[in-house]
């Protein structure tokens, strides 16, 4: 038996009751949590401007998109990942050498499932095997120190999620992780240096190409079965060597991964709690800082810091700006929060957070660093011109997994990301859905979704 083979038994064995009840209420959250920021992005330019080719493009209409409208199944998994990822503030999970956001597989997903009618149970089965998938191959298989991008194992996990979702065989499930597998294997130089719409992008893109890698395989389309450990596979490639007995897996990684507190890139949420501690100390003026030291975990300055990733005090736009570290910290220290508002054009090229980002100094820690990624470790010093110093320090943040969202706080966050586009009445019933998912269909939740932006829902305040 192939690697592939052996993953796709995992895949279709999967059943919704292997769960702990803590792990599907997370699940759940995740699903809120995601459905929430994508939401959040329906009426932004890029999102505007992906809907514009998909109308003109056109689709057989088998699955919906946020905000209303059908297309085709593929072309739903990617604007629906598009709109959960261009705010950047979906969840994440950390490994030694690998960050990934497992929620970019819940497009393609629910597409594959309301293509087939699915339950929310089938749904939700089909998720938690994407997550299991992407989490575990990012354990065992990092590829960021080789140059290639965390979409990388996103294509197995996604290619898995949606043949689980379409009910696929053993042998369709293979042949669609292997088409998958081999074909999507992105660049790192997406999250380096001057960072463009694509950062957004990648991994709706994988998602896409996952969905028809599915689609095809259900047609009899075959993969390269070994596709893991053969001459030329992504272990002698891109991964090197690496071991899953896949017969000992379970559903239980979601609990593991991390929801976002600020709209920020995930390794700043510590850091961000310290500048907001220090924010609120009394004496504290941003406006007469001298200097803002940090000190973080090697990953975080690598990757956010201006490390291996090129110059995080260079911000001139939304893409730039989430990915900076000096940004988020000066930002947050002038504000007092990190929401989307904070990414708006204006809010990025003003002279008070370009000025007080560029006295932010980020340094790595082999302290922190070795408490990374069990801990999220940030220390800051803020120096005014007057001398006095004031310091904070944080190791974790409400919504890593030593302090979990519970389903208050998802909702909040939910509220307060979807408002503009979905009144309090249909909030109201997509959580509802969300929260008893495994007692409903699919197509429950799917038409709630396309009423987002409707003259039905209008803007309200939370």
């Amino acid at each position: 038996m192939t690697k592939v083979e052996a993953l796709a038994d995992f895949v279709a064995a999967a059943r919704l009751g292997d769960m702990s009840e803590a792990a599907r209420r997370q699940l759940k959250i995740r699903v809120l949590d995601t459905l929430g920021v994508a939401i959040g992005a329906l009426r932004t330019p890029p999102m505007a401007a992906i809907r514009r080719m998909i109308d003109e493009q056109g689709g057989a209409p088998l699955a919906t998109l946020i905000g209303g409208g059908r297309s085709a199944t593929d072309r739903a998994a990617f604007y629906n990942g598009a709109l959960s990822r261009y705010l950047d503030f979906m969840d994440s999970y950390l490994a030694p050498g690998e960050t990934c956001h497992p929620s970019d597989n819940l497009s393609a997903v629910l597409a594959a499932a309301e293509t087939r009618r699915a339950s929310g149970a089938d749904f939700l089965t089909a998720l938690a095997v994407a997550y299991q998938v992407q989490t575990r191959l990012s354990d065992v298989a990092p590829v960021r120190a080789r140059g290639f991008d965390h979409t990388v194992q996103g294509a197995y996990a996604a290619a898995a999620g949606v043949a689980r979702a379409l009910g696929s065989s053993r042998e369709e499930i293979a042949n669609a992780i292997a088409i998958s597998g081999t074909a999507n294997n992105a660049l790192r130089v997406t999250r380096t240096g001057a960072l463009s719409h694509w950062k957004g992008l990648a991994y709706p893109n994988v998602a896409m190409a996952a969905t028809q890698a599915a689609l095809l395989a259900e047609q009899g389309i075959t993969g390269p079965a070994e596709v893991f450990e053969g001459n030329k596979g992504f272990e002698e490639t891109i991964a090197g060597p690496f071991d899953i007995d896949w017969r000992e897996e379970d559903l239980e990684r979601v609990l593991l991964t991390i929801v976002k507190k600020h709209n920020a890139e995930i390794h700043s949420q510590s850091a961000i709690d310290a500048a907001l501690d220090i924010r609120a100390k009394p004496g504290f003026r941003a406006d007469r800082v001298k200097e803002i030291r940090v000190e973080t975990f090697a990953v975080a300055f690598q990757i956010i810091g201006g490390g291996e990733e090129g110059d995080k005090r260079v911000v001139r736009n939304k893409e730039e700006a989430d990915h900076s570290l000096p940004y988020m910290v000066a930002v947050a220290l002038l504000d007092g929060e990190l929401q989307p508002e904070q990414y708006a054009p204006q809010r990025i090229l003003a002279e008070d957070v370009q000025t007080l980002l560029r006295k932010v100094k980020v340094a790595p820690s082999e302290e922190l660093s070795a408490r990374f990624p069990q801990s999220l470790p940030a220390r800051l010093e803020a120096e005014l011109e007057n001398g006095a110093i004031f310091s904070a320090a944080r190791y974790d943040y409400h919504g890593f997994f030593t302090d979990p969202f519970d389903w208050r706080a998802a909702r909040e966050k939910f509220d307060r990301v979807a408002h503009a586009h979905a009144d309090a009445a249909l909030r109201d019933a997509i959580a509802d859905v969300v929260a008893t998912l495994e007692r409903r269909e699919i197509a429950e939740l799917t038409a709630l979704l396309a009423k987002v932006g409707s003259a039905q829902s209008k803007r309200t305040t939370p």
